[in-house]
């Protein structure tokens, strides 16, 4: 496909929390800690995230995994009360793993952390099982004060989230969602691939599909984004991936 794709952006660790945030992220008084287990495929940006987790005295890091099979092996042994998951991880899809936590462990209660952009992932983080979806560039207070609602029982995404879902189950403003909204969970992991530049025959290996399928999942992709050629969706694709950082 002839296009060279920069290295993922390894994400800086949390931005320390501003003085006003000390009140969102103030730790419930007693009570045994709650486990958490945070899954991420940067090695540092998982430890890093695992030690400001351990450090409060309501919560408890019980395990860390870097990729899918990990995460579901160590939720169904730890069982913990939270898993902290990435939405990308090496190999797989985020929201797969969502769905395998939820089936395998229906009690354990599931927040996105995440570098991605919200307004593409958050709606179908929610569908998938998930109670919240946090960005990785928000401070380290706004995290907790996530980790802490989404335990409570609560829905944690930001306002503009909020405001989609809303107007989702309204029925109005369809016009202005983007056009990757229209892409189902598997053709949006096909969409992001070929956005980084993987060949159709890579894509079936990773994602454990024929390439006749990857093919007709490509066709369906095009229809959806009014794209006419192949040439046309690399390019989109490419461009949506850059945009996501």
């Amino acid at each position: 496909m002839g296009q060279t794709i920069p290295p993922a952006k390894i994400p800086d660790p949390l931005p320390t929390a501003p003085a006003t945030a000390a009140a969102a992220t103030t730790a419930p008084a007693g009570g045994p800690r709650r486990r958490v287990l945070v899954v991420d495929d940067h090695t540092i940006f998982r430890e890093a995230l695992a030690g400001l987790l351990d450090a409060q005295p309501d919560l408890a890091v019980c395990g860390q995994a870097g990729d899918l099979r990990d995460a579901v092996d160590r939720a169904a042994d730890l069982r913990p009360d939270l898993a902290l998951v990435d939405i990308s991880l090496e190999g797989r899809d985020g929201i797969e793993l969502i769905k395998e936590l939820k089936a395998l462990c229906p009690d354990v209660r599931v927040l996105v952390l995440s570098m991605h952009d919200e307004s593409v992932y958050a709606e179908r983080a929610l569908r998938a099982g998930a109670m919240g979806y946090v960005m990785k560039s928000h401070p380290a207070g706004r995290v907790l004060a996530a980790v802490r609602r989404v335990l409570g029982g609560e829905i944690d995404v930001s306002d503009a989230v909020a405001a989609k879902l809303v107007r989702g189950v309204a029925g109005v403003a369809a016009g202005q969602a983007s056009p990757v909204d229209r892409l189902s969970d598997r053709e949006l992991q096909v969409f992001r691939r070929i956005g980084k530049g993987m060949r159709l025959s890579a894509i079936a290996v990773e994602l454990h599909l024929s390439v006749k399928t990857i093919e007709s999942h490509r066709e369906h992709i095009k229809r959806k984004l009014g794209l006419p050629t192949s040439g046309d969706l690399l390019r989109y694709a490419i461009e949506h991936m850059r945009l996501q950082g």
